[in-house]
């Protein structure tokens, strides 16, 4: 299901959803400037979902699993009813890392997950590994 959108496009942009502002700029700052990304930031999930109208086409979704009102799980939901982002591949940046809580992210179809904290000068290689790792297994 996702693979045919990773094989069919290198990694470039990025759908980046993250209610904390701090978090968001150090983030954006790693993606960006270190790993040549580039971003569309939302600060929330109904953020994300408005922007998902745009023309972004983004290749990888990287969202925050516990935001207020709409949480990353549930954003996902709604951004996979586009038809456009219905493939999109997914990593959750998430301190909720439990085995289970892992598993559950899985299972909603994510290439990975990212800890937080997360070390800003290796966060774009955590994102390509995922992304490669991800490649390797179709």
């Amino acid at each position: 299901m996702m693979i045919n959108n990773m094989t069919n496009s290198m990694l470039m942009k990025i759908l980046y959803v993250e209610d904390d502002a701090d978090i968001q700029s150090v983030t954006k700052i790693a993606l960006e400037l270190i790993g040549g990304f580039i971003l569309l930031t939302c600060s929330s999930g109904r953020e994300a979902l408005d922007a998902a109208t745009l023309e972004f086409a983004p290749n990888l979704l990287l969202l925050d699993v516990m935001m207020p009102d709409m949480d990353g799980p549930t954003t996902l939901k709604h951004l996979r009813q586009h038809a456009e982002l219905a493939d999109t591949p997914v990593i959750f940046m998430t301190a909720k890392v439990q085995d289970n809580e892992i598993d559950y992210y899985r299972s909603l179809g994510a290439i990975g997950y990212i800890a937080k904290p997360f070390d800003p000068m290796t966060l774009a290689a955590q994102v390509r590994q995922l992304w490669n790792e991800s490649l390797a297994r179709e």
